[in-house]
């Protein structure tokens, strides 16, 4: 079944030599040996193929009229295929009934007599405009056959006795096919019933019709004929059927047949194939929530149909089984699907919570969601399912469901759980704010092998304008055990620290492009050999904002408790490669602040101020002796401060206790006591008041603060 036709809405039609899907073949064979014998023992008959909608009455059919044209011999049957859709009144069916039947005859001498007698009672019963439609007679045609009508034997009753001698005298019967009866008005199905019993009761005439009894029934309740009685519409049913044909049940063997043929022939057609956790995962989906919905054939060959339509750009750059399962609920939950898009950030777990919803119980979370599934119209007896769906694919939901959720392994799949790939899924293709798998794993292999290309050009731009996505994503590859170019990352990410331009995520936008690059390069720092890591940092220190990344990322790697102060680590043997590493940063930083040695304090740039800062990460005693050096010229210690420490601080105090700690680190605080203590005698003055607020304020803290130095490390 590799070469399944899912686009249509046609039926499954096997080649013959392949295997019977679905089991259609044997009972199409049974159908045509009970023709044969419907037309042993009668001249005439109705036969009624019934079944579901969407259970394969259709390919059944297709499989009997083929293989009785296919059949080719001299007494076979003859088939004649009438679509009762396009005819509203009931001599327009009759005479589109007759040229059927006689587009059915054989085109030859030893059939002209009866195709010319099916003719003649079809223009007999019918009127001249609807003759003029069938014959395309032109004026002077219809002038004669008004000519005709006067003149001969134009009797109804007379032209029928000729067609059915003339029938009765062919060796061959034919089978007239009505299909999809059941969706007819009540107007149009009495119609065709009338037309079968009635007018097109005629020898060697045989009538195969379908549908879906139920829905028929229905029908035929709301015709003035039957009214409203159920039994009335089956007793009428009966006297227009002599034999039933009910399709044989489509077992759920079959149907996990099907499924299983229709998801291969998608995945050859996409080149794909499942690992063995896909496949655990898509088997569980299947038999909790899919296998109820997906029980007729049309069912599964829609929604197969839809996967395959829509897959294209993304085959291996989404999760296939998130694919799979979000398209499920597209098909046959639409309005619930529009509900993913909606609650998005609550689905992947990035959205503020309410202060309301901080405490909730997770019954609570499933309650609210099934309350929003019942208004977008899901069904009663689907709301676990779908609820059950959608926590196999958002962790939120499958933590208050009671089953543990690894978002990180949602984002290894890339699974529309996760922030960085939900849009895809959404869109059926990768946005343009998105770079494509095949682009992100080309741009790495350029990266490694230091050979340039476009793809490694847009990593670094995406690198500097979507900072959070990207470093996610290669964090993934780290998770996944993919080789990274380390080295080559973080010479880009120093070239790009001072230039991010990615908007902050996160709960209150705290997720910021630099705590993200920040993270990023002590991770990649961490994977590359120890004796490779001095190189590398001072690599990323010859520019200024590289320096800065460099020294930072040092200091992550070397507190080895987050509750140290990063300005006192917890002490122990200095590994040696962190010595090398911290003496040549230092060495960079020194060289870009040497610019500023001759500047007043004032004139400090915000990039200088956060080397100063950065420098006591690396060798915090050559920046105390530079920096004092300063203030014994032309720097004065309170501009030094006021550079320092800016006044937006809020809502932190001017300093407080780690404030403290890291003005030890950079410029030791008994030295600064020293520098600054006549203003600290002088009695203080109401910083409100004052015409320097913010170093009235700053000397107001110092002098709470003095007495209490903090102990240096």
């Amino acid at each position: 079944m590799a070469d399944a036709r899912f686009f249509n809405d046609e039926p499954f039609l096997d080649h013959e030599e392949g295997p019977d899907l679905l089991g259609h073949g044997q009972y199409a064979r049974h159908v045509i040996n009970l023709l044969d014998r419907v037309r042993a023992q009668t001249e005439t008959g109705v036969l009624a193929m019934i079944g579901p909608w969407g259970s394969g009455k259709s390919s059944v059919l297709g499989k009997v009229t083929r293989r009785l044209r296919e059949a080719g011999h001299d007494e076979g049957w003859l088939v004649a295929e009438l679509n009762p859709w396009l005819y509203s009144d009931l001599e327009s069916l009759t005479l589109a009934l007759f040229s059927e039947i006689r587009e059915a005859l054989p085109n030859d001498e030893r059939w002209s007599d009866a195709r010319e007698k099916i003719g003649g009672f079809g223009k007999a019963i019918s009127p001249l405009g609807k003759v003029t439609a069938l014959f395309g007679l032109d004026s002077e045609g219809l002038i004669q056959e008004v000519s005709n009508r006067i003149s001969g034997d134009t009797s109804a009753s007379a032209a029928k006795h000729k067609a059915e001698e003339a029938l009765r005298k062919a060796v061959r019967p034919v089978l007239v096919v009505m299909d999809d009866l059941d969706r007819l008005t009540p107007e149009e199905l009495l119609v065709v019933f009338k037309l079968v019993r009635l007018v097109g009761h005629l020898p060697n005439v045989y009538y195969l019709i379908s549908f879906d009894e139920r829905t028929l029934l229905d029908v035929l309740q709301r015709s003035e004929l039957v009214g409203s009685s159920e039994p009335r519409a089956r007793d009428f049913l009966e006297k227009i059927i002599q034999v039933r044909l009910d399709l044989p049940a489509f077992r759920e063997r079959d149907a996990d047949i099907l499924v299983d043929r229709s998801l291969s022939a998608v995945l050859a057609s996409h080149s794909l194939t499942l690992t063995p956790s896909e496949q655990e995962r898509l088997s569980e989906a299947y038999y909790r929530h899919l296998q109820a919905r997906l029980r007729t054939p049309r069912a599964i060959k829609r929604f197969f149909g839809q996967v395959d339509a829509t897959l294209g750009q993304l085959t291996g750059n989404v999760d296939i089984v998130d694919f799979l399962l979000v398209t499920f609920l597209r098909t046959s939950e639409p309005r619930a699907y529009q509900l993913l898009w909606q609650h998005r950030a609550e689905l992947t777990g990035t959205s503020v919570e309410m202060p309301s919803r901080r405490d909730e119980r997770p019954e609570q979370r499933i309650d609210r969601w099934r309350t929003r599934l019942q208004e977008a119209g899901v069904a009663g007896q689907h709301l676990d399912s779908v609820i059950g769906l959608m926590g196999m694919l958002f962790a939120p939901l499958r933590q208050a469901l009671g089953y543990g959720a690894n978002t990180q392994a949602i984002a290894l799949r890339r699974g529309i759980g996760s922030i960085d790939y939900f849009d895809r899924y959404m869109v059926f293709g990768i946005p343009d704010d998105d770079l494509p798998e095949h682009t992100f794993d080309t741009a790495l292999q350029q990266l490694t092998d230091g050979v340039p290309g476009t793809e490694a050009d847009e990593l670094l731009l995406r690198l500097r304008d979507d900072t959070q996505r990207i470093a996610r994503r290669i964090d993934c590859r780290r998770a996944a055990g993919t080789p990274l170019p380390a080295a080559a990352l973080l010479k880009a990410a120093a070239e790009r620290y001072g230039h991010l331009t990615a908007a902050p995520q996160g709960v209150f936008g705290l997720f910021t492009a630099d705590l993200a690059m920040g993270s990023l390069a002590k991770d990649l720092l961490t994977d590359l050999a120890e004796p490779d890591r001095p190189a590398i940092l001072k690599t990323m220190a010859e520019t200024p904002d590289g320096a800065v990344l460099a020294a930072r990322t040092l200091q992550r790697i070397t507190v080895r408790d987050d509750s140290a102060s990063p300005d006192h680590p917890q002490t122990a043997a200095t590994p040696e490669w962190i010595g090398q590493a911290r003496s040549l940063m230092s060495h960079e930083i020194a060289r870009h602040l040497a610019p500023a040695a001759s500047r007043p304090v004032h004139e400090l740039t915000e990039l200088e101020i956060t080397l100063l800062w950065a420098w006591r990460h690396t060798a915090p005693e050559a920046a105390r002796t530079w920096i004092n050096q300063r203030l014994d010229q032309e720097w004065t210690p309170l501009d030094l401060l006021a550079a320092l420490l800016p006044p937006d601080r809020a809502p932190f105090p001017v300093i407080d206790n780690d404030t403290l700690q890291s003005l030890d680190a950079l410029i030791g605080l008994e030295a600064l006591y020293s520098r600054i203590s006549p203003h600290l005698d002088t009695p203080a003055a109401d910083p409100d008041n004052s015409p320097d607020e913010h170093r009235a304020r700053l000397l107001q803290a110092l002098r709470q603060h003095r007495g209490n130095t903090p102990a240096s490390g």
